[in-house]
């Protein structure tokens, strides 16, 4: 439940936050939230992470299918006991869902979040897969050191 509750969630709150850049802004517009610090520039990105790969659409729409497929896989094998890891696959997957969606339906990325010290705009969907990427790797180094610490007791 915690899988499904998060990548619903997560991709909900990606739609509205993008439905409202996308009413209030007009592609290029910024608007200064914090000056020099934090922006929401409104960019309508045609690739990947950083505009790499533009005008690619295809490999993005098969790579999120599988990510969501990989999260749906998961979803079912992963203990119902490991909160983190459900929570941070639920991430995973509501991000690659938001970002799918609008590949679909605009066949560009809004992007909005601009960080004044990282040259590159960004948007929630891709905070949600970072910070789940890093739960994740987190919560795996955590199980690892466990289970060193519960064989060297041995």
């Amino acid at each position: 439940m915690v899988v499904w509750l998060a990548m619903i969630g997560v991709w909900i709150l990606d739609r509205l936050f993008k439905v409202l850049v996308q009413t209030h802004f007009i592609p290029g517009e910024t608007l200064i939230v914090i000056p020099k610090v934090f922006h929401l520039t409104f960019v309508l990105n045609p690739g990947a992470a950083f505009g790499l790969m533009a005008g690619r659409t295809w490999i993005f729409v098969v790579t999120a299918l599988i990510v969501v497929g990989g999260v749906i896989y998961g979803q079912f094998r992963i203990p119902r006991s490991e909160v983190l890891m459900r929570l941070s696959l639920g991430m995973i997957g509501g991000g690659a869902l938001g970002n799918l969606y609008d590949r679909l339906v605009i066949g560009r990325v809004v992007d909005y979040l601009d960080f004044q010290i990282w040259p590159f705009v960004f948007n929630f969907a891709d905070s949600m897969i970072v910070v789940g990427v890093g739960l994740l790797i987190f919560n795996l180094y955590q199980q690892e050191k466990a289970q060193a610490k519960s064989v060297s007791e041995k």
